[in-house]
């Protein structure tokens, strides 16, 4: 979804009428991403990728025929046998998509996307899924828009809390609920150079994160206060001018991701530094060292993954 944010602002701007699809229920189709959405405008061109475009057509052809004052379409979509293999999909599937003008999506919520912030939208529909009405909620309790069902703002409240994107649909007094959530993208800050460096950050490009590789605590220090919610400390370089501050930096700033590499004696050393700085054993215990999960990891390639993967474990926690 977050890659639609730059059109849906440019259409919105241009008064292009659109139509936002995503789906609401599904089975099936095998893994994908979570958040997959597509902007159909009213000449029938499709921005986003929803399904590898296995129904782009039907949907444009449903879009174009969203009846005059609906705000909401649910459109029912299947492949199966050898439609899977020419859509290139893992899996057949079936899903129910959900059609609703661009219009009605509330325009925080793509600059919230744009600027990489952690944002959910929660969209309740009518009985006979006709009209749709949506608001944004933020991690900081903020809705903007009509009055967000409890249940439902909880609900995106504690999936932006463990930085996962994904949709849930929830049977409300309101009616039906779907919460969409968008976390802030991971931002990887590298401290300290060399092969393991690059390979994080290619590591780091395939799933869709950020990456900058810096070796001065202070422009470490910067990115961390900058991005708490989505910054995650990899601490490479072995200079006690440079590990301790940036380490202090990263625990007091309340990161969700914090590892070391490093030598048991390394390891100790930078813990009495710390210690010296005034943090305690609990701030201590969230450092992540030895770095990386017990992956059987030996190559930098190989360190490189384990070490995004552990950094994808503690995001979901």
């Amino acid at each position: 979804m977050r890659e639609l944010a730059d059109t849906a602002a440019q259409w919105t701007a241009q008064g292009r009428a659109a139509v936002l699809a995503r789906p609401l229920s599904e089975r099936g189709f095998g893994p994908r991403h979570p958040a997959d959405a597509i902007l159909v405008d009213e000449d029938g061109h499709c921005h986003g990728r929803l399904y590898r475009g296995a129904f782009d057509r039907q949907l444009v052809a449903e879009a174009a025929s969203l009846p005059p004052g609906h705000t909401a379409r649910v459109v029912a979509v299947a492949v199966h046998d050898d439609g899977v293999q020419e859509a290139g999909l893992t899996c057949g599937g079936q899903a129910e998509i959900l059609l609703q003008p661009l219009a009605a999506v509330p325009a925080r919520w793509w600059e919230l996307l744009g600027a990489g912030a952690d944002a959910a939208l929660v969209t309740w529909l009518d009985e006979r899924r006709t009209h749709a009405v949506s608001a944004v909620v933020t991690p900081d309790d903020r809705a903007d828009g009509p009055d967000v069902p409890p249940q439902a703002a909880a609900c995106a409240r504690d999936l932006l809390a463990r930085h996962r994107a994904g949709r849930e649909v929830h049977a409300t007094e309101a009616g039906l609920c779907l919460v969409e959530t968008c976390p802030a993208v991971p931002h990887l800050v590298i401290v300290g150079g060399g092969e393991l460096a690059e390979l994080l950050v290619a590591q780091a490009g395939l799933l869709g994160w950020q990456a900058t590789v810096t070796s001065a605590a202070r422009d470490a220090g910067k990115l961390l206060v900058a991005h708490p919610a989505a910054a995650c400390l990899i601490m490479l370089s072995h200079e006690p001018d440079v590990d301790v501050p940036t380490l202090h930096a990263g625990l007091t700033a309340q990161i969700p991701y914090v590892g070391a590499l490093g030598s048991r004696h390394t390891q100790e050393r930078r813990a009495a530094g710390l210690r010296a700085a005034g943090l305690d054993e609990g701030q201590l215990g969230r450092i992540h060292g030895p770095i990386g999960l017990d992956i059987g990891a030996r190559t930098p390639a190989e360190t490189a993954l384990a070490i995004c993967a552990e950094v994808l474990a503690a995001l979901g926690r």
